[in-house]
């Protein structure tokens, strides 16, 4: 009878030490799970900002367009004020320099609600192109008297920013006119 009672004591501490292992691997599997959630929840954020300052950059493009629209001649591209002359094959872009987003170098687009700055662009001339409907005329295209057998080209660079600064999208189209 003897024999008994010491088994019992025995497996008394086993079920202890089991049950702590078990905690201990459902503790684990808690932490992981909340990591997870976690890492997933950050994600979706950022998606979320990324997509947010997409739509302000598209904003930006809509914008400068529209006021392509209103623009009658090539020489307000003057370098200042978001109208600029495109750089040189080779020369550093316009669109690269931090500095060029900021204050009056850029011009301001409609803003959205909840991103954390407005949307910016800037317009470069790129230069005439013969339009296609003339391609075999005999007079230079680039002559003044020609203006109507020629499309104007520019370049939109818009910057859009998200919910956070950390968050920015640059998009850019091609955008050409007659000019009159």
């Amino acid at each position: 009878m003897n024999a008994r009672p010491n088994s019992q004591r025995q497996q008394k501490g086993v079920v202890l030490f089991i049950t702590l292992v078990l905690l201990l691997v459902l503790t684990i599997i808690g932490v992981s799970s909340l990591q997870t959630t976690s890492l997933e929840l950050r994600m979706s954020r950022n998606e979320h900002d990324r997509l947010l300052a997409f739509q302000a950059a598209e904003s930006a493009l809509r914008d400068a367009e529209l006021r392509m629209k209103s623009i009658t001649s090539v020489s307000l591209f003057n370098n200042t004020a978001g109208l600029y002359r495109v750089t040189e094959l080779g020369g550093a872009q316009l669109w690269r320099d931090e500095a060029i987003w900021r204050g009056s170098n850029s011009l301001t687009g409609g803003a959205l609600a909840g991103t954390a700055a407005a949307p910016r662009y800037i317009i470069e001339y790129i230069g005439p192109v013969v339009r296609d409907e003339n391609a075999f005329q005999q007079d230079d295209p680039y002559a003044a008297s020609s203006t109507i057998d020629r499309v104007e080209m520019f370049r939109i660079t818009a910057l859009g920013t998200g919910g956070t600064v950390n968050a920015q999208v640059l998009l850019q189209s091609t955008f050409g006119r007659i000019m009159d």
